[in-house]
């Protein structure tokens, strides 16, 4: 008689069974990364991955405008005053078209006076509002986290003089510089010419009075983490100042700095509408939601689709980036309950 192949004593099933539960037990608690465990808290929250999702689109949107309007829309300095009735500027009862000028050709009607298509003014107005937004951001962080980190390790008179900087810009209004500043700008400036004048002033006033509300928050977080175990080893090895500023302190400050960057986004781009809509933003006719609301005071009793277009657009690009902004910092947030 040949013996078995395989042992099948219940000693050995249960065996086994011990070594597959051993192994199960293993990967359950098998470790992960910060990275990982964000990813998994912020995959549960459904309201932010839906912003993030919007803010995907919208980005997308911004970059291939160009593609977009070629296909859904038309050229968005072109005139279609053929569509506009001449007694009350809006557009005509034309077959397929509902209020505002709602049609087939112009997918969100027709802006009123000149007959320029809304659909590709608002698609290129997510260009300018972005952009600014975005690179506003970008100099805000930059400035905000070298200054922030600066004072908190440091001390002494660098952190006080700082410090009394960034109360002094919270203090400044904000918005009344801008439009002065804008009333006396060359034409020309740096060898840009036009919008591109007003967009590079944007970017710059908006980011370097934004840096002082980051900065604060990195000097919080820097004089917390200076006093760390991991700090004071790596003084006590010799390590320099450049390396533990930036090697020891800053990996620990991204987290914070990721979230507030995406809360302040969506201030950006409420800034750069408040100003177009004033007239100190791009200058027409480059396409700005805020730049488009401002003309819709004058025509929103006779056409007020193209006045609620424009702000649709605001509203859900600074929900969207608010939502998924709050999902970010509840991810990345060890104490969150999410």
């Amino acid at each position: 008689m040949t013996a078995p192949l395989h042992d099948t004593s219940p000693d050995a099933d249960k065996a086994a069974a011990a070594d597959v539960a051993a192994d199960v037990a293993r990967k359950s608690v098998e470790g992960r990364s910060l990275r990982q465990i964000a990813w998994t808290r912020l995959k549960r929250d459904k309201l932010a991955l839906a912003g993030g999702v919007v803010v995907v689109l919208l980005v997308l949107t911004a970059i291939f405008a160009p593609l977009i309007v070629s296909v859904l829309g038309h050229p968005p300095e072109e005139f279609h005053q053929d569509r506009i009735d001449p007694l009350f500027g809006v557009a005509k009862g034309v077959e397929d078209s509902v209020f505002g000028g709602f049609s087939s050709d112009f997918l969100l009607g027709l802006e009123p006076g000149n007959g320029r298509d809304v659909f590709s003014r608002v698609v290129y107005g997510a260009r300018i509002s972005l952009l600014v937004a975005f690179l506003a951001a970008m100099v805000a962080v930059v400035i905000g986290t070298v200054l922030g980190i600066i004072a908190g390790y440091f001390g002494g008179w660098i952190d006080a003089v700082i410090s009394r900087v960034m109360d002094m810009l919270l203090a400044f209004p904000q918005l009344l510089f801008i439009i002065s500043l804008v009333s006396v700008l060359p034409g020309n400036l740096l060898g840009m010419t036009g919008s591109s004048v007003r967009i590079f002033i944007l970017i710059m006033v908006i980011g370097f009075f934004g840096w002082p509300y980051i900065g604060r928050i990195v000097r919080g977080q820097t004089l917390s983490l200076r006093e760390k175990e991991y700090v004071e080893a790596s003084r006590s090895l010799g390590a320099g100042r450049a390396y533990i500023l930036f090697k020891e302190l800053l990996p620990n400050l991204v987290a914070p700095i990721t979230v507030y960057t995406t809360l302040m986004i969506p201030t950006n781009i409420l800034t750069e509408a408040a100003l177009s809509f004033l007239n100190a933003g791009v200058k027409p006719p480059t396409a700005s939601w805020g730049q488009m609301l401002d003309k819709a005071v004058d025509t929103y009793q006779s056409d007020p689709m193209f006045m609620i277009v424009p702000g649709l657009a605001i509203f859900i690009t600074v929900l969207a980036f608010n939502l998924f902004g709050d999902g970010v910092r509840d991810a990345l947030d060890p104490k969150g309950t999410r």
